[in-house]
C-alpha cells in the first residue's frame, strides 16, 4: 500500500509522463493546457503519495530521478491502456464491433445459421459471434444469468426481463419411410394418425413436446422407447421403418438432397409450426442494436429461405 493509502489519479499519471517528456515544467503545462503552477502542485501532491521523488529540479533545469525512470514505462503503459479502453468504448457504441455470446437450439442452427451468417458478415464485418448450442429452457435460463447475450429459440416463456422480436415460423413436415402405406401423398388426413407410432427427439428438446401434444391432439402414440437424440438420427429411424415423425422444415430443406428412402408430405388442412425468435435481456446496453439486428436477420431469411418458412412481421417498439 502506497504511503498515505491513496492511489495516484489519471490525471497525475498523465502529467508525470508529459513533463517527463519535455523536462520543462513551462513547455509541459502548455501542453496540456493547465497553469504552470497547477501542474507542478498536482506533481509534487503525485510524489507526495507516492513516497517517492520523480524529478530533480536545479537551475539548470529538470531532470528524472532514478524512481522517475523507474515508473515512466509503466505510466505510458497506462496511458496507452486507457486510449485503447476509450477507442473500444466508441467502437463498440455502434453494437457491431464486437463479439457477442449468440445461444440457439441444436434442432435450429446447423439448419439456419450457414444461411443468414455469410450475408451478415458481408454487411457487418466487424460483428462476431460465439454460437452455443443447447436446449430452449436452458438458452433462456442462460439469457437470464449472463451466460448468452442473445438467443435464437422457439417461444418457450413470457419474461418481464427478456425483449424479443419474432423473425419466422417454421413448418414441421410429417415424414415416413418410402415403403410406408401412407406414403406418396402430398396431404395425409389428420385422423391417418390415430394409432400410428410416432417418433420424436428427447423431452429435454421443446420440439418433443410440440410433436408430443399433436399426437395427444391426434391419437397418435409417441414412441418413447426409440427417442432420438438428434434429428439425424431420428431420420434414420424412420428411413428403417420405426415409426414416422414430423421434423423440422429447415433440416429438410437443408439436408434432404436425396428423399428417395423418405417420403415428406403436410397433414391436410392442419398446418404444424413452431416460431422462432430472437430474444435479449431488457437490460442490455446493446437492446436497440439487437432490435435493428433482428430486421436484418428478417430480411436475409426473406431473401433465402422464403421457400422453406414465413417470415413474421416484427413486433411493436
Amino acid at each position: 500500500m502506497l504511503p498515505d493509502g491513496k492511489s495516484p489519479s489519471f490525471n497525475q499519471i498523465r502529467y508525470f509522463v508529459t513533463v517527463a517528456k519535455h523536462l520543462n515544467f513551462r513547455r509541459a503545462a502548455h501542453s496540456l493546457g493547465v497553469s504552470q503552477p497547477t501542474l507542478t502542485s498536482q506533481i509534487s501532491t503525485l510524489e507526495a503519495t507516492l513516497g517517492l521523488t520523480l524529478f530533480e529540479r536545479s537551475r539548470s533545469g529538470t531532470l528524472l530521478s532514478a524512481h522517475g525512470h523507474a515508473l515512466l514505462q509503466y505510466a505510458e503503459n497506462i496511458l496507452k491502456s486507457h486510449l485503447s479502453f476509450q477507442e473500444m468504448a466508441r467502437n463498440l457504441s455502434d453494437g457491431e464491433n464486437t463479439m457477442y455470446r449468440l445461444g440457439i437450439p441444436p434442432t435450429l442452427g446447423p439448419y439456419l445459421l450457414p444461411h443468414i451468417l455469410p450475408d451478415i458478415h458481408a454487411l457487418k464485418p466487424n460483428l462476431k459471434f460465439y454460437v452455443r448450442e443447447a436446449a430452449p429452457n436452458q438458452l433462456m435460463h442462460g439469457l437470464l444469468t449472463g451466460e448468452y447475450d442473445l438467443i435464437l429459440s422457439p417461444i418457450s416463456q413470457n419474461n418481464s426481463q427478456i425483449q424479443s422480436q419474432p423473425l419466422f415460423f417454421e413448418p414441421l413436415k410429417f415424414v415416413m419411410a418410402s415403403d410406408h402405406p401412407l406414403a406418396g401423398r402430398d396431404y395425409v388426413k389428420p385422423e391417418a394418425l390415430l394409432g400410428q407410432q410416432v417418433l420424436t427427439l428427447e423431452d429435454r428438446h421443446h420440439f418433443h413436446h410440440q410433436v408430443q401434444e399433436i399426437c395427444l391432439r391426434l391419437g397418435a402414440n409417441v414412441a418413447r422407447d426409440y427417442e432420438g437424440t438428434s434429428l439425424d438420427t431420428l431420420r434414420q429411424m424412420v428411413v428403417m421403418g420405426m415409426g414416422v415423425a414430423f421434423l423440422p422444415g429447415l433440416y429438410i430443406h437443408s439436408e434432404l438432397h436425396k428423399p428417395e428412402a423418405l417420403h415428406v408430405c403436410e397433414l391436410a388442412d392442419m398446418p404444424i409450426v413452431r416460431q422462432h425468435v430472437l430474444a435479449w435481456r431488457n437490460t442490455s446496453p446493446a437492446r436497440t442494436f439487437f432490435r435493428e439486428l433482428s430486421g436484418l436477420m428478417r430480411d436475409i431469411i426473406s431473401q433465402r429461405l422464403h421457400e422453406a418458412v414465413t417470415v413474421t412481421e416484427s413486433a411493436p417498439s
